[in-house]
C-alpha cells in the first residue's frame, strides 16, 4: 500500500477521490456500496494489484470527495464515475461495483456505453424491476436508515470494530478498519437517496436496451441479506441475453467479504476470459 497514489479528479461538478495502485497494468475501477468508501476495497485492491491498475473511488458523499445534498441517484453516480474515467484518461476500463456501487457501474455501462470495456456486479438493488406503490412503506428506509447512522455515528472507531467482528466472524480482519473507517466519514447527506425522489430517476427497462459491453451478476443467498433473488436475477437476464451470471452460495450481500476466495476467483475468471457481447446488444 505504501506504493499506492491518492488524488482527486474534478468530476461532475464535484471533486471526487480515488486511491491508485498504479503501474502499467490495465485498469480496473471499483465502485463501493452505501456508506463504504473506496478503500473498502483494499482487500481485493491487494488481490488484484500485481495484475490491474485498481482505482477505488470515494463515491460523492463518502470518504475523501464532496457531499452536495443531494443527487445521490444511480444516473447522478454514474456522471460522477464517467468524470473519474475521463479525467484520469482511463481506456475502458473493467468497472467492479457492489451494492450502490454496482447500480451506479450498470447506470454507468448504459448512459456513457463507451466507457467501460466490462462491468461486474455486486448484488446490486433489483431496481430493475418497478416495484408495487405503497405509500404507507415510503418513509420506512429512509427511516431505518437515518436511525441506523445516527446509532453508527455516535460510535467510536473501535467501537465499530468490535461490533462488526461479532456480527460477521467470517469477515477477515482487513475488512474491517477500512469498513469502520468509511462508517464514521459518510455525509448523512447521502440519506437523500430514500427519500423516493431520486432512486428511481432512471428508466431501467429502456435503460438497459443500451448496454453493449460484457456483463457479470455476482449473486448471494437472499436468506443471508442478498438483494438479488435467483427470478431478480432472471428478470435482468431475460433483458441482457449476454449477461453472465454466478451464484455464490454462503454469502449474502457482502459477497467479496463472506467468500472472499472464492469472489476473487470468479471476477478474475471473468476479467482474463470475458463473453462476447451478444450480435444482438
Amino acid at each position: 500500500m505504501s506504493n499506492w497514489q491518492s488524488g482527486f479528479v474534478e468530476a461532475n461538478g464535484l471533486q471526487i477521490h480515488y486511491t491508485r495502485t498504479g503501474g502499467n497494468r490495465p485498469p480496473l475501477v471499483l465502485s463501493h456500496g452505501v456508506t463504504d468508501s473506496g478503500l473498502c476495497w483494499t482487500p481485493v485492491a491487494q488481490a488484484l494489484a500485481a495484475d490491474y491498475d485498481v482505482i477505488m473511488v470515494d463515491a460523492r458523499g463518502h470518504g475523501h470527495s464532496e457531499a452536495p445534498k443531494t443527487g445521490y441517484g444511480p444516473a447522478e453516480q454514474a456522471a460522477d464515475l464517467y468524470g473519474v474515467i475521463s479525467g484520469l484518461g482511463l481506456q475502458r476500463p473493467a468497472v467492479l461495483g457492489h451494492s450502490m456501487g454496482a447500480i451506479t457501474t450498470l447506470a454507468l455501462a448504459c448512459i456513457y456505453p463507451d466507457a467501460p470495456g466490462m462491468i461486474l456486479l455486486e448484488d446490486p438493488p433489483p431496481w430493475w424491476i418497478p416495484a408495487p406503490p405503497d405509500p404507507a412503506s415510503s418513509d420506512r428506509p429512509r427511516s431505518g436508515m437515518a436511525a441506523w447512522a445516527a446509532e453508527v455515528k455516535h460510535k467510536t472507531r473501535d467501537e465499530l470494530i468490535t461490533q462488526q467482528r461479532e456480527a460477521n466472524p467470517g469477515w477477515s480482519e482487513a475488512e474491517l478498519e477500512p469498513w469502520a473507517d468509511a462508517k464514521l466519514q459518510f455525509s448523512l447527506n447521502v440519506l437523500s437517496v430514500f427519500e423516493g425522489s431520486t432512486s428511481p430517476n432512471v428508466e431501467w427497462v429502456e435503460l438497459l436496451r443500451e448496454l453493449t459491453c460484457p456483463a457479470l451478476l455476482i449473486t448471494g443467498d437472499p436468506a443471508s441479506g442478498a438483494a438479488v433473488s435467483a427470478d431478480s436475477a432472471a428478470v435482468l437476464q431475460s433483458l441482457l441475453p449476454a449477461l453472465r451470471v454466478v451464484h455464490i452460495p454462503g454469502a449474502g450481500h457482502n459477497i467479496r467479504r463472506d467468500r472472499f476466495a472464492r469472489y476473487i476467483e470468479v471476477v478474475r475468471s471473468f476479467l482474463d476470459a470475458p463473453p462476447a457481447p451478444s450480435p444482438g446488444l
